[in-house]
């Protein structure tokens, strides 16, 4: 059964309080940070109605924003780790090429003759790109691939899976070794 917050996708997140006045920092997701500013209706993680949030400038890392409601600077902190979510309907609608990330977690990974190298459990990025995180029964340890067409080739929604042509190595080091050898 799915319920009206797994329709929702996560757009930033509360990164804690800003100054004294109850200004939240706000780290954006959104391939144009400021655009998280622009949706409506917000909603934040675990919290049924919506919340109108106003950026008021951009600061190290992300926005300072005015969340109504809260006054305090307690109170913003007390948000800190809260995912900002907007329905998925509003978000607009991607070029053949291009997918939201929520879209991609939970994907079967197979390499290109076919074999289940795993699950993708998240997709990351530390500043250099898109890395999808591999974990699977079969290894030791999840493994990040580089999200390049030449490494990721195919992304089937439909189909629930993605094709991987991995460097040589990347998943090999991570396999657990098989019973007898």
């Amino acid at each position: 059964m799915t319920t009206q917050q797994d329709e929702r996708i996560c757009v930033g997140a509360v990164a804690g309080a800003y100054g004294v006045r109850g200004e939240a920092r706000i780290k954006s997701f959104c391939a144009r940070p400021e655009d998280i500013g622009t949706y409506r209706p917000l909603y934040l993680e675990g919290q049924a109605a919506p919340i109108r949030l106003r950026i008021t400038r951009p600061v190290k890392g992300g926005f300072a924003a005015r969340i109504e409601g809260v006054r305090t600077r307690e109170e913003a902190e007390a948000l800190r780790g809260r995912k900002i979510l907007v329905d998925r309907e509003t978000l607009p609608t991607l070029p053949d090429d291009e997918f939201y990330h929520a879209d991609l977690i939970g994907l079967e990974a197979v390499d290109t003759g076919g074999a289940v190298l795993g699950r993708v459990r998240s997709v990351q990025n530390h500043g250099a790109g898109d890395l999808l995180e591999i974990a699977g029964p079969n290894l030791r340890q999840t493994v990040l691939v580089p999200f390049t067409r030449a490494i990721v080739p195919t992304v089937d929604l439909t189909g629930g899976r993605v094709v991987i042509d991995p460097p040589a190595g990347l998943f090999d080091d991570g396999r657990k070794p098989e019973r007898g050898k």
